[in-house]
């Protein structure tokens, strides 16, 4: 059976580690957020989010994206390549529906394992 936990090591916790995704990345997006991708040389992908109070004003609704990106991130760990990610939250997504993020999360995880 899968381990479908999210531990602290599927996590990018250094500002080193953002910054290595944003200088050389993949990006893929949707009308409510981007996904940055770089290859890693680790076994398993790692995932970081960036959401800015510019963008939602509210930390319930900053924190209801960022557990959605996680839970999703999550549940499709063992798909996806062997990358670190960064998902930036962008303006509309406050609006949306979980089930709306997630099926975009879905779309994007996709797109982003063919690449």
């Amino acid at each position: 059976m899968k381990d479908l936990t999210f531990k602290r090591e599927l996590r990018l916790l250094t500002p080193e580690s953002f910054k290595n995704v944003f200088k050389k990345n993949y990006r893929v997006s949707s009308p409510n957020f981007i996904i940055l991708s770089r290859k890693n040389n680790l076994n398993y992908p790692r995932l970081g989010i960036t959401v800015a109070k510019k963008q939602m004003k509210r930390a319930v609704d900053r924190n209801r994206f960022k557990r959605v990106a996680r839970e999703s991130f999550r549940l499709n760990q063992h798909q996806l390549n062997h990358k670190d990610y960064v998902v930036i939250a962008k303006f509309p997504a406050k609006n949306k529906k979980n089930r709306e993020l997630f099926e975009s999360f879905d779309k994007l995880w996709k797109k982003l394992n063919q690449h």
